[in-house]
Order: C-alpha cells, then structure tokens, then sequence
C-alpha cells in the first residue's frame, strides 16, 4: 500500500483516463486528459513536448489536482469519483528516454498496446519526446458510489 487511501490508489491502477487540472497564466483552470499512473508515491504522468502549454502551467505553478471520474474510465467492482490536490514537477532533462525509466514499466502493465506505439517510434519521433509530470498528492476527496450529491470523505496527506 502507498501514501493514498486504499480505493483510490484502486483506481489509479485500473482507470485508463482522469483529468490534469492546472492553473493558466491568467489563473484560469485548465483540464486535459492523460494517463494516470501511479508509483506508491506519487501520480505520474507524461506530455509530449510538443505544442504542451500544460508542462509551462505547471513550472509557474505547480499546483495541480488529478479527477477520476468517468465510470466507463475505470474497471472496479464498486465505482467511486476521486480528486487528488498535489504538488507537480516537470521533469524534462531528457526528453528522449528520461520518463521511460520510471513511467514506461508502469504504463506497459496498465496499458500493453505502448509497445505497439513505441515500435512506431521512427515515424513518430516528437510523440516521443515526452516530458514527466510528478505529482506529490497533499489532499484528496473520495466519493464511493461516485455520489458527488454526497459529502466526499476527505485526507489530508503529508507532505
């Protein structure tokens, strides 16, 4: 077990899709949907660097929040909603293989079919040249049911 609560690391394991939230230049919230990947510790994610707008959101304000929220997303036997606050680092040092070493082993086992696109890689260089997000979660709203008409339980993390 890592540092989130039970059902929601479930659901960080099995959901192929939850929501980016980050905070614009202007301070308006920006939502994009990635591939969650989880470590124990911390939610991963990667963005191509191409055309990202999101990475520079984040370096000038690392305040970030992580939804699951689509049914249809995630494969548990009892479905809930979750939000995860947290604190975001890009990692963008090596661009070309940087985010394999700690994000590639944890989307083969959720997602199998990266390798069929990493076969690709030639016809689709700057796909690949991916910067990693880290996110350190603070806080995190918990709806079973996915009843949002109901107080969520809430955790506060520590940092």
């Amino acid at each position: 077990m890592g540092v989130l609560p039970g059902p929601v690391e479930e659901l960080l394991e099995t959901c192929l899709v939850a929501e980016l939230t980050v905070i614009d230049e202007r301070g308006t919230l920006v939502t994009h949907p990635l591939i969650p990947l989880y470590d124990g510790r911390r939610i991963l994610m990667t963005s191509s660097v191409l055309f990202s707008r999101k990475l520079e959101h984040i370096k000038r304000n690392p305040r970030v929040s992580v939804s699951i929220s689509d049914p249809i997303a995630v494969d548990v036997a009892t479905f809930r909603r979750a939000t995860i606050q947290g604190q975001a680092t890009v990692v963008d040092d090596d661009l070309h293989s940087g985010w394999e070493r700690s994000a590639l082993p944890l989307w083969r086992r959720k997602e199998p079919m990266i390798d069929f696109f990493l076969g690709k890689r030639v016809a689709l260089p700057l796909f690949f040249e991916r910067a990693l997000i880290e996110i350190e979660p603070r806080r995190v709203w918990l709806w079973e049911g996915g009843r949002t008409d109901r107080d969520p339980q809430v955790f506060e993390l520590e940092a």
